[in-house]
C-alpha cells in the first residue's frame, strides 16, 4: 500500500532567504476582511427532487464515515475503513491509523452535518472543540506543523511519518471552516486561531526564497523535495501567504512552474498527476469569477478545473476499446484503490498501468466543477451496480466494471473530497464559511487574485 499521497515532485531550490511581512498592510483593514456574504449564489444547476434526494443520501452516508471513524476525544479520523462499517481487523496494516488530512475533512463535515441537521449543532460543536483542543494543546507539533499519520486514540506518530506541509494545510482547511461556521462559540474560535497562527510558514521554506518543502523528519531534517509545480498545493501556498503571524511573500505564488496541457481541444494548467490535484484546494478556496491579475499571469483556476474535468472524462473514454467498462457515464481515474493495491494514475495522459478501475469519488468531487457530466455518472454507477458498490459510507473507494472487482474499503480523504465537492455544488456553504476568514481573503488580495 502506498503510504503517501503526493504528486509530481521537483528538485528546484533557490538559495535565498525571504523575510515576509507579518502584519496586515496599512491599506487593508481587518474589518474589510471579516464577515462575508452567506447569500452568495452558487452557479445555477437545476436538480430534480429525486437527484437532490440522491445527493443528500450520498452526503449523509459520507458524513457517517467521519462521525463513526473519528475518535470522540482526539477527533482524529481513520485513514480508511471497511465499506460496511465493520472495522478493520487488528492485523490490517492501517488498523487504528489516522490521517490529519482526513481529520481536516472531518472537521468540515461537521459544519455540513449541523447545517443539514444530521446531528445537533451542540454535538457538532463538541466534536469540533475536542478535535481543535487536541491539535492546539496535545498533538506533537514542530513550529505549528503536524505529523501526517497518527494513532487514532493516542495521537502518537505512526508509520515513521513526516511532518507534512500539505497534510497540515488540509487539516487547516477544516480548522478554519469550523472557526467561521461556529463563530458564535468563543472556544472554537480561540482554539482554531491558536492552531493557525502558530504555524511558521517561513520555517517550511527551509532557506528557499519562495518554494515550500514537502515536510520534515526528526531523523533526517527537511525533505529535499519542494512544492514546485501546479498540484494540490494551492491551499498550502495561500494559507502561507495569508497568515497574519508568519507568512511567506506573495511572490511565492508565481514562482512554481506552470505546465500547460493540450488535450482533446482543452487547454489548461496542470501537471502529470491525478485529477485530485484540481479538487483538493478548491474544496475550500473559492476561485469562482476570479483570476490572477499579475503581469504575465491570468489563470482562472475555477474554469481551469472545469476544463481539466472535461478533459479527464474524454481521456477515460479514449480507453474504451481496451476497457469497455469506461463509457459516457462510467469514468473516474485518480489516486485510489485497485485490485493490485493503492495506485496513483493520471489521465490525461493515460497511465500505462490503468486496468479499467473506476473511483466514484472523482465524479462526486467534480460536482462543484461540472455537475452536468458528474451527476449522470454517479447516478448510473449506483443504478447499474447498486449495493455492490453503494453502502454504509456511500460508494466504495473503487470498482472495476470490466472484471467485477469491488473494493471492500473506503479511504477517508476520498470520502471527504466527495462530500465537499457535492456540498459546494448544492449550497456553496463550505466556500462561504472558509472564505469568511480574514486570512483567506487576505491571501487572495496579496496573491493578486480577484
Amino acid at each position: 500500500m502506498l503510504k503517501y499521497r503526493k504528486t509530481i515532485i521537483s528538485l528546484a531550490v533557490l538559495p535565498v532567504v525571504f523575510f515576509a511581512q507579518s502584519t496586515l498592510p496599512a491599506q487593508i483593514s481587518r474589518k474589510k476582511l471579516e464577515g462575508g456574504n452567506l447569500n452568495q449564489k452558487v452557479k445555477k444547476f437545476d436538480l430534480s427532487p429525486a437527484d437532490d434526494a440522491f445527493l443528500e443520501d450520498l452526503e449523509k452516508r459520507s458524513f457517517s464515515y467521519f462521525w463513526e471513524n473519528s475518535d470522540p476525544k482526539t477527533g482524529l479520523t481513520l485513514d480508511r475503513a471497511k465499506t460496511d462499517g465493520s472495522g478493520l481487523p487488528v492485523n490490517h496494516p492501517s488498523y487504528n491509523i489516522a490521517s490529519i488530512a482526513a481529520t481536516g475533512f472531518a472537521l468540515t463535515s461537521l459544519c455540513v452535518a449541523a447545517d443539514r441537521k444530521w446531528v445537533t449543532t451542540t454535538d457538532a460543536k463538541t466534536r469540533a472543540k475536542n478535535t481543535l483542543d487536541f491539535f492546539a494543546n496535545h498533538a506533537f507539533q514542530k513550529n505549528g506543523w503536524f505529523y501526517h499519520w497518527l494513532d487514532k486514540s493516542t495521537g502518537e506518530r505512526r508509520w515513521n511519518s513526516e511532518i507534512s506541509s500539505i497534510d497540515t494545510a488540509l487539516l487547516l482547511g477544516g480548522v478554519l471552516t469550523v472557526k467561521q461556521c461556529f463563530a458564535d462559540d468563543v472556544k472554537i474560535v480561540q482554539l482554531a486561531t491558536q492552531i493557525y497562527e502558530r504555524v511558521d510558514f517561513v520555517w517550511m521554506l527551509n532557506d528557499d526564497a519562495f518554494l515550500l518543502s514537502h515536510g520534515w523528519r526528526p531523523e533526517t531534517g527537511f525533505i529535499p523535495y519542494r512544492w514546485a509545480d501546479y498540484s494540490e498545493n494551492s491551499i498550502l501556498y495561500l494559507l502561507a501567504i495569508g497568515s497574519l503571524t508568519k507568512p511567506i511573500g506573495w511572490r511565492s505564488w508565481y514562482k512554481w512552474k506552470r505546465q500547460w496541457v493540450n488535450y482533446a481541444g482543452y487547454h489548461y494548467l496542470s501537471a502529470k498527476a491525478p485529477i485530485f490535484i484540481h479538487q483538493y484546494s478548491q474544496a475550500w478556496f473559492d476561485f469562482r469569477n476570479k483570476r490572477e491579475r499579475m503581469n504575465g499571469f491570468k489563470v482562472d483556476y475555477f474554469q481551469n478545473s472545469v476544463k481539466a474535468t472535461h478533459a479527464h472524462k474524454v481521456c477515460n473514454l479514449s480507453l474504451n476499446s481496451r476497457f469497455p467498462g469506461y463509457s459516457e457515464n462510467m469514468w473516474g481515474i485518480s489516486a485510489m484503490d485497485s485490485a493490485a493495491g493503492y495506485v496513483v494514475w493520471d489521465c490525461p495522459p493515460p497511465a500505462a498501468e490503468i486496468d479499467g478501475t473506476i473511483a466514484p469519488y472523482v465524479a462526486a468531487a467534480s460536482m462543484m466543477f461540472a455537475p452536468e457530466i458528474s451527476l449522470p455518472a454517479l447516478k448510473e454507477m449506483k443504478s447499474r451496480f447498486g449495493t455492490q458498490i453503494y453502502g454504509r459510507y456511500g460508494f466504495a473507494d473503487a470498482f472495476n466494471p470490466n472484471t467485477n472487482w469491488v473494493d471492500s474499503e473506503v479511504i477517508g480523504i476520498d470520502v471527504g473530497i466527495q462530500l465537499l465537492g457535492i456540498e459546494n455544488m448544492r449550497s456553496g456553504k463550505i466556500w462561504q464559511w472558509f472564505m469568511q476568514n480574514p486570512e483567506t481573503k487576505l491571501a487572495l488580495i496579496r496573491a493578486k487574485i480577484k
